[in-house]
């Protein structure tokens, strides 16, 4: 049986931050002018009026503090709240694949490979900036790869359901260097104008790259231990966007169509789902929670991932067994985890155990259990 490794990661980040204090006030004056606007309305109790938002609020709900974004300009303006990207030329390289170009190059040489070595790309994230041609074709391009490509949505469960993928290409003989990259967006598909969502995201893109063990020439290698997937339907965390609505009929006034969530509903259902995911994956691998010396979890609420931990190992944990990142980047969508394990691994000595694991909409729930080599 082929032995896989994770064997390079990279990370781009990018040049603008939005603090929260930032954030804040251009939302509160946001909803000051929609109050203002529809001030009848709200007398006549036609309308709920619109609640101002506050640093304290978004910290003790998230854990956040911060966020990277790609474009500034006009997600602080009140009279626009999202950002204002320049539209480009077909014949230039995409934002999407110019920000996964840069990460993939970082982990190609920390995996000590190039281009030419990669023969399958997977571009995983949570949205596509467009249908087609693939993302991941072009960023083959870009990087000089060779092979195939193709993307791949699982919401926040991209990078986890895609490093399954690459495990398996590279095992069954499909692939022989598989580089997964997730660039993630998501100042364009968080809808700012809303209270209980517009602190959520923040953008960036990770890389990974994917190898037999026999190949890989790296010093930080992490053999790939086991992989599991499973999903459940809810709509708790939804995006409505898409080709069709421009066929819809829809009030002008009405909510943006893309990301929402009932945020209460998907702790509740999700924590246990996520914790007893991993228990049994590591249980079916012959180990348990307390031998795991690193848990690289999903990066969305910090409440989240403290009681899906104690409900593993039966007490709280700190950074030294669960990293969190997102009070500097925010929920990257499927890149949070992988942030985390880019950032926080190279402490451990080899033969130490760790898990990747992505949760998030579909439901979806990806664990990646690796260990150093």
């Amino acid at each position: 049986m082929t032995r896989v490794v994770i064997s390079g990661t990279g990370l781009y980040r990018p040049p603008h931050v939005i603090s929260n204090a930032e954030l804040v006030e251009a939302y509160n004056r946001y909803a000051e002018l929609q109050n203002e606007r529809h001030a009848d309305a709200i007398a006549a109790g036609e309308r709920q009026p619109m609640a101002s938002s506050s640093v304290e609020f978004i910290e003790k709900a998230s854990g956040i503090k911060q966020r990277y974004v790609l474009v500034k300009d006009g997600v602080l303006d009140p009279a626009r709240m999202y950002p204002r990207f320049e539209p480009r030329p077909d014949e230039q390289l995409s934002l999407m694949a110019e920000i996964a170009a840069d990460a993939a190059r970082q982990a190609l040489a920390a995996a000590g490979k190039t281009g030419a070595d990669v023969d399958m790309v997977l571009c995983a994230a949570s949205n596509m900036q467009r249908a087609y041609p693939a993302m991941a074709i072009e960023i083959q391009n870009a990087i000089g790869a060779g092979g195939y490509g193709f993307d791949m949505n699982v919401a926040c469960s991209s990078a986890t359901f895609a490093l399954e993928q690459a495990v398996n290409a590279v095992k069954s003989g499909s692939a022989r260097c598989v580089l997964v990259v997730n660039p993630e967006i998501t100042s364009a598909h968080i809808e700012w104008r809303d209270r209980d969502c517009h602190f959520i995201f923040g953008d960036v893109c990770t890389a990974l790259v994917v190898e037999a063990a026999d190949t890989a020439t790296s010093a930080d290698r992490w053999e790939v231990m086991g992989t599991k997937l499973a999903t459940k339907f809810s709509n708790a965390i939804r995006n409505n966007f898409g080709f069709m609505n421009s066929a819809e009929d829809a009030d002008p006034d009405a909510r943006d169509k893309k990301f929402r969530q009932e945020g209460r509903k998907v702790f509740k259902e999700v924590v246990p789902m996520a914790a007893a995911h991993i228990a049994s994956h590591l249980a079916a691998l012959g180990h348990e929670p307390t031998q795991v010396r690193r848990f690289w979890l999903h990066q969305a609420n910090v409440g989240m991932n403290q009681l899906v931990l104690k409900k593993l190992v039966d007490h709280e944990v700190g950074g030294d067994i669960a990293p969190l990142i997102l009070d500097e980047y925010a929920n990257t969508a499927s890149a949070g985890s992988i942030i985390a394990f880019h950032e926080h691994r190279a402490d451990l000595a080899a033969g130490h155990l760790g898990v990747i694991c992505s949760f998030g909409a579909g439901y979806s729930i990806g664990s990646i259990v690796v260990r150093k080599c």
